[in-house]
């Protein structure tokens, strides 16, 4: 059986979180309270950068992005894993199981370069401050945008191709609350080594690359800034810390799924839960509570809609 017209399984059965009844009202209560608040936050903070004209600059751009990215991921999975958690029965179309994949990776792939776009925003900022707005120039923004999300669907594609050619007779469960690559490809009635390789290459090595990378960058900004008495260096401190807490939030289960060889079912479980609701409430957190440009921003936009009420 080498295509996808030898399949068999039309849905996957997947067997969500906890059997328990107690667990799961609690886990319905706790993720519904984190999407809606993530995406209140992220809505505010897209809305807040695009109505206050002091935020128009290029770091608060690729942010307004990062949230508009947040709020397509916590909508790939967590919707469903909320209405699911009550159904006996929990299932997901072929059809549905491919677009989690897709939708999945190439918003992932695309935060990635993001990620990377703004830590090379922070260095052009921080040592070459004189030339910050010819290189970080509007031109130059829509393009980093725009070679985001081409990488990001690349990537996601590029791994799509092969997992939907592979045949699918059964077994069609699903120890997870959505489909992702790892323990999809498991199910296949075929030898999928050489696939389980070029996953873990094409999702955990470029991870951990980029996680590195970012990493490193980060301290040899930290270590400028130590090097250098500028005026606004606890601004510029407050800013480097909240992406690198950003970095290790989104880059952390990603080095777990696609780089530890057996994960722990529980341990998966928690940060697959962690990875899709919990990381996109922070991000708006983290950057609000520590910005406090951000946060007077909104007190602005915040005045501007009581004073349209008033009227």
């Amino acid at each position: 059986m080498k295509g996808a017209n030898h399949s068999i399984v039309s849905e996957f059965v997947l067997l969500g979180l906890s059997s328990s009844w107690e667990i799961q009202l609690l886990l319905f209560c706790l993720s519904s309270l984190f999407y809606v608040s993530s995406m209140m936050g992220n809505l505010l903070i897209v809305v807040t950068v695009t109505t206050d004209s002091y935020l128009h600059t290029p770091m608060y751009f690729l942010l307004a992005n990062l949230s508009v990215i947040d709020l397509i991921f916590c909508s790939i999975a967590a919707p469903k894993m909320i209405c699911d958690l009550f159904r006996k029965k929990k299932v997901i179309s072929f059809g549905g199981c491919v677009a989690q994949i897709f939708f999945s990776h190439a918003v992932g792939g695309t935060e990635m370069v993001l990620l990377i776009a703004m830590a090379f925003d922070r260095y052009v900022a921080i040592c070459k401050p004189l030339h910050y707005m010819t290189i970080m120039s509007p031109r130059v923004c829509i393009s980093i945008l725009v070679l985001s999300w081409t990488i990001g669907l690349i990537h996601s594609s590029t791994q799509l191709v092969f997992v939907v050619a592979l045949p699918f007779c059964g077994p069609n469960v699903l120890d997870s609350f959505y489909c992702d690559i790892p323990r999809l490809i498991k199910l296949a009635c075929t030898d999928t080594y050489k696939l389980e390789f070029m996953v873990t290459a094409n999702s955990g090595f470029i991870s951990l690359g980029a996680f590195l990378l970012l990493i490193l960058s980060y301290i040899f900004l930290l270590v400028t800034l130590q090097k250098h008495s500028l005026g606004d260096s606890s601004k510029a401190l407050s800013t480097l810390s909240a992406h690198m807490t950003v970095v290790v939030l989104f880059f952390g289960p990603l080095i777990f799924f696609y780089m530890w060889p057996s994960p722990s079912t529980h341990m998966d479980k928690f940060l697959a839960i962690f990875d899709a609701v919990l990381t996109p409430f922070l991000n708006p957190v983290i950057y609000t509570f520590r910005n406090r440009e951000m946060k007077m921003a909104m007190r602005r936009v915040f005045g501007k809609l009581k004073d349209y009420r008033k009227k």
